[in-house]
């Protein structure tokens, strides 16, 4: 039998299959963040598609927290009911749906919004340098996380990520080469975790018990002086009791160089979870069946997340069901389109 086509359950989360969805940005929104029909199309075709996950692309908490203008959003009420329609129909098609948390921080490139950081750090010479974070401001935002978290609620997610990667507020926090700050959110490892604690203590506290929370991290900085794996499985440990399943990325921070190959970040989760004992996502140009299958079925990870292998083949797990002769039904309306 599959090992990627067994099912799992994450606390009041049941998963028909390991296939996930890697939430990836369609900035297809408009100023208002409201989600459109494109969202509902593409997020319901990989549905109907096989995934047993899907995680919805980078949301944000507050306005000034867009990476661009088209972002979606969670900061208010109106986003709701647009996003419900299409949690209702994921859902109506055996599929399960949650939604990541983020905040870009120093790398929002919305014109006119107040960008702020943890420190007067810019990303780049193309972006502007962003307004240190007060103590208070830092509260606020994590009020912001609370308040999406709520609305979330609302709209029927199965599951919540919280963004601390690639480069936004979180992973600002987390890393020293972002991180200059000599208050209680700087210096040390437990001063620099301490915004994405207190984050996620105030979601966990706005959600359901049986709502489980993952947590996608940047395993690496690829640049010393940086994040490596070994602080990232430190940092893991500090928050273990607030998180359920870490989703293992890496980069962002800056813009090293990265040898990218099929499977680079498989051993990110394979150490993470080894480590702390938590559920792993991997992700990292995850395209064969087989390699899903091998991640899976050695224990290297939990769940296999996968981005652009989607875009391509919507309906990517079918496919990799014939090809591990997996015993899985096609949607009723595409039966004439079975593998044979």
């Amino acid at each position: 039998m599959s090992k990627l086509f067994s099912p799992l359950q994450i606390k009041g989360l049941d998963l028909k299959n390991r296939i996930g969805m890697s939430p990836m940005c369609m900035y297809s929104a408009g100023d208002d963040g409201i989600s459109t029909d494109w969202h509902f199309v593409h997020y319901g075709s990989r549905a109907v598609g096989g995934v047993g996950l899907i995680i919805q692309e980078a949301t944000a908490v507050e306005k000034r927290g867009r990476i661009t203008g088209n972002d979606l959003g969670l900061w208010d009420d109106s986003q709701i009911t647009p996003l419900k329609k299409t949690v209702d129909f994921v859902h109506s098609v055996g599929c399960k749906m949650g939604v990541q948390l983020a905040h870009a921080g120093r790398k929002c490139e919305v014109k006119g919004e107040h960008i702020v950081g943890p420190s007067p750090i810019h990303w780049s010479n193309e972006y502007p340098t962003p307004e240190e974070l007060t103590k208070d401001e830092i509260k606020n935002i994590v009020k912001a996380f609370g308040s999406a978290a709520s609305r979330a609620v609302k709209v029927g997610y199965d599951t919540l990520e919280i963004h601390a990667a690639h480069g936004y507020l979180i992973h600002e926090f987390l890393s020293p080469l972002s991180n200059k700050r000599t208050d209680e959110y700087g210096g040390s490892r437990e001063n620099r975790v301490r915004f994405l604690r207190e984050v996620l203590e105030e979601v966990k506290g706005c959600i359901p018990q049986s709502m489980p929370i993952f947590m996608r991290v940047s395993a690496t900085d690829f640049v010393e002086g940086g994040l490596d794996i070994d602080e990232t499985v430190s940092i893991v440990n500090l928050v273990k009791d607030l998180v359920d399943v870490v989703d293992c990325s890496s980069g962002g921070l800056l813009s090293p160089r990265i040898d990218l190959y099929p499977g680079y970040q498989i051993g990110y989760a394979e150490a993470v979870k080894k480590s702390t004992g938590l559920l792993t996502a991997a992700v990292g140009l995850i395209t064969s069946p087989e390699l899903a299958e091998e991640i899976i079925g050695n224990g290297r990870a939990d769940i296999v997340l996968l981005g652009r292998a989607l875009l391509r083949q919507p309906y990517w797990p079918l496919y990799a069901a014939h090809e591990l002769k997996a015993n899985v039904a096609f949607p009723e309306q595409y039966e004439r389109g079975k593998y044979l």
